[in-house]
């Protein structure tokens, strides 16, 4: 997939309306459409990676940035001290389905198990 049809670049480009939680000039974070908390925050940085591992291999401290600014909507949510995950899906096996880098922040309830115990 190229960046032009990135949904998460078209976000970024102002083309397509979000609900923005947090932004500086490398990271945008906002409200998750089809939400699976009561707090469902993206996290995404402005320009185009395709996967976490690509984008730690190429640029570590944008990585930093990306969790640095998770932190941020935590806090701006209410949800640092009670509690909040952060999740990034790296590739179609594990979920993935924008191809560009992002995070998930969820919290503001008990989230459950992160997936099935094995036996």
């Amino acid at each position: 997939m190229t960046s032009s049809d990135c949904l998460f670049c078209k976000i970024v480009a102002g083309e397509i309306p979000h609900d923005t939680v947090y932004e500086t000039d490398t990271v945008l974070a906002f409200w998750d459409i089809t939400p699976r908390a009561n707090v469902h925050v993206l996290v995404i940085p402005k320009t185009h990676q395709d996967t976490l591992a690509q984008m730690a291999g190429e640029d570590a401290a944008s990585v930093a940035e990306l969790f640095t600014a998770a932190g941020e909507v935590a806090r701006l949510e209410g949800i640092d001290e009670s509690g909040y995950r952060v999740v990034s899906n790296v590739g179609a096996d594990a979920g993935q389905e924008v191809f560009h880098v992002h995070v998930h922040v969820l919290g503001a309830q008990q989230l459950g198990p992160v997936g099935p115990r094995r036996s």
